[in-house]
């Protein structure tokens, strides 16, 4: 259930795994089937949830942050949850060799959960629901913050009036590695720069072309600053 990005991708990665998939349903479509996967905003979950009750003896739905307390109002059906550890666009998604968080009501609910996360060649984790919002904390700190921070780089380089800087050309190559670096030594091994070496001048130098160019920057810069001084001393 549900067309957009989400429900979209993870009909297309079923159907290559082998798997007999309806078209994603709409508002209002009531699919029938062993199993129904709501792939709706999390503030829908539940009204999908009744409007799916009864039509299959397993529901599931993909978010990382909502507990299966919200598929409660599908009834009887055993209940599961499935979320891909991975970004998905309009262009899709490539799910395998990725994560996925998954629960399941009963443990029969859960092998399913795990069952079709292996199947779509993911990597299948448990999570609690207590431990929901930490752990979709934690993936929105690593997707999306990312982009915010390229963006608002994107932005002072622009505000610094460098001619021909194409940041996300010239700055995608510094963040790839930098990334590649962190996945395959650490944190601590991976930063490097002026508060990794304790350069201070440098780093005061950087604060006031931020307060310069782009003042609203500032809180963040001081609190990036901070965190990183702390991993930088867990590295020396």
């Amino acid at each position: 259930v549900g067309r957009g990005r989400m429900g979209r991708a993870i009909t297309a990665a079923l159907r290559s795994a082998g798997y007999r998939v309806d078209e994603p349903a709409g508002r209002g479509e009531v699919p029938s089937g062993d199993v129904i996967l709501l792939c709706v905003p999390d503030a829908e979950i539940a009204r999908a949830a009744e409007a799916v009750r009864g039509a299959a003896p397993l529901v599931g739905h993909t978010s990382g942050a909502t507990p299966l307390a919200a598929l409660e109002p599908a009834g009887g059906a055993d209940r599961f949850g499935l979320h891909p550890l991975q970004t998905v666009t309009g262009e899709g998604a490539r799910l395998d060799g990725c994560g996925c968080a998954v629960a399941g009501s009963t443990p029969q609910a859960l092998a399913a959960a795990e069952r079709i996360a292996t199947d779509l060649g993911m990597t299948p984790f448990a999570v609690e629901d207590s431990q929901r919002a930490a752990y979709h904390a934690a993936a929105s700190i690593s997707s999306n913050f990312l982009i915010t921070l390229q963006a608002e780089a994107e932005q002072l380089a622009a505000a610094a009036g460098i001619q021909g800087f194409d940041a996300r050309r010239l700055l995608g190559p510094l963040v790839r590695t930098t990334v590649e670096n962190w996945i395959a030594i650490g944190p601590e091994r991976a930063l490097t720069g002026p508060i990794a070496r304790g350069d201070r001048a440098t780093v005061a130098a950087q604060r006031a072309a931020v307060a310069q160019q782009r003042p609203e920057l500032g809180p963040l810069f001081d609190a990036l600053v901070e965190r990183t001084e702390e991993l930088a001393g867990r590295a020396a």
